[in-house]
């Protein structure tokens, strides 16, 4: 039992000085390529999508879509439920207002 018990303990010491003297990683983002729109509800967009994602990301999701503001409800929707954006209730209106409206 003592054994097994030091043993355990100089594992738990190995990794915690492995850790202690592991670099941190930094990376360097590219540079912005697109931006947001201007059009009302800009903040409320800024404040609560580039947090996760860039201009360019929205950018590139499909335009024309014959019914706009049902799939940006949808892809807003879906940010929350299923990648558990924290979107307050009152502002997902104003985003879909938002996209609905510059995309």
């Amino acid at each position: 039992m003592t054994s097994k018990l030091l043993a355990s303990l100089a594992a738990i010491a190995a990794l915690s000085i492995g850790a202690a003297i592991a670099a941190p990683v930094n990376y360097t983002l590219p540079e912005e390529t697109a931006a947001f729109k201007p059009g009302p509800n800009l903040d409320v967009v800024q404040n609560n999508c580039s947090g996760c994602h860039s201009a360019d990301y929205i950018k590139t999701q499909p335009q024309g879509e014959k019914f706009k503001k049902d799939f940006w409800q949808a892809e807003v929707t879906k940010m929350i439920k299923v990648y558990g954006a924290p979107i307050d209730q009152a502002d997902v209106g104003k985003i879909v207002e938002y996209l609905s409206a510059t995309y």
